[in-house]
């Protein structure tokens, strides 16, 4: 049976500059796999990669989705085989309500949109429908508020690959607390989740981990493992303060 996500010797420039340089990995479905470095190494990239968005086309290399190479697919093609992206810096949507934005998950799958499932994904995020679903999703709502209703529009979606861009990137205790919780509910739900991170504290999340530096994944292993090489990596590293790297004390 094939891996969820095979990822072989992936390389991408861009204007001229390596990105990528040959990075090779593999996710099963129900696994978590964490991509972490300093800023800087590549690892949105890899997101944007995994997503097709534009520009963001490998030079060389195999993405594998299910055993099917999806290099050449567009972003929306991607999306119906079941890739999403949770974005760093969740997006606003002037003029669009938390419930207009749930529902686009669900018509893009051809599902039917009923208040109780809107209500319920809502209620896994510890987002109360009664307060929220009328709302827009811009400015008024804290950074926090709109990662946990990117969350609830992926539980609508039941994606296959989830890209879990630093996901506790500006966000607060509850909204940390819902992220940890998602991620044991997707894995339950047998989707495979990539977790890009600069954070050490994220580590704990995952089954297996990767270190990212310079475009190049330089150590696979344990979680335990790879903090510690993180650590000690990336702590001495000439390179630590212009990548703001989080190493744990």
């Amino acid at each position: 049976m094939p891996k969820l996500l095979e990822v072989k010797d992936l390389h991408l420039k861009i204007e001229d500059a390596d990105i990528l340089n040959g990075l090779s990995f593999s996710l099963e479905k129900g696994e978590v796999f964490a991509l972490i470095g300093p800023n800087g190494c590549g690892k949105s990239t890899l997101a944007y990669t995994l997503m097709g968005i534009n520009k963001y086309y490998p030079d060389q290399g195999q993405l594998l989705l299910n055993g099917e190479e999806i290099k050449d697919l567009p972003i929306n093609e991607r999306a119906k085989k079941g890739i999403t992206l949770a974005w760093q810096e969740p997006a606003r949507y002037q003029g669009v309500t938390v419930r207009e934005f749930l529902s686009l998950g669900l018509k893009a799958k051809g599902e039917e949109v009923t208040e109780a499932k809107l209500r319920d994904a809502l209620q896994k995020v510890a987002i109360r429908p009664e307060v929220y679903l009328d709302r827009f999703v811009d400015k008024s709502l804290s950074g926090g508020e709109r990662k946990r209703i990117e969350l609830a529009s992926l539980i609508l979606m039941h994606p296959e690959l989830i890209i879990l861009d630093e996901p506790d990137s500006g966000v607060d205790i509850v909204a940390l607390n819902n992220i940890a919780d998602m991620i044991n509910y997707f894995k339950d739900s047998q989707s495979g989740i990539l977790l890009i991170t600069h954070s050490q504290e994220m580590l704990k999340y995952a089954d297996r981990a990767a270190l990212l530096c310079d475009g190049e994944i330089i150590r696979q292993g344990k979680p335990d493992a790879i903090s510690e090489y993180f650590q000690s990596f990336c702590g001495p590293c000439k390179k630590a303060e212009e990548c703001e790297t989080e190493v744990a004390s």
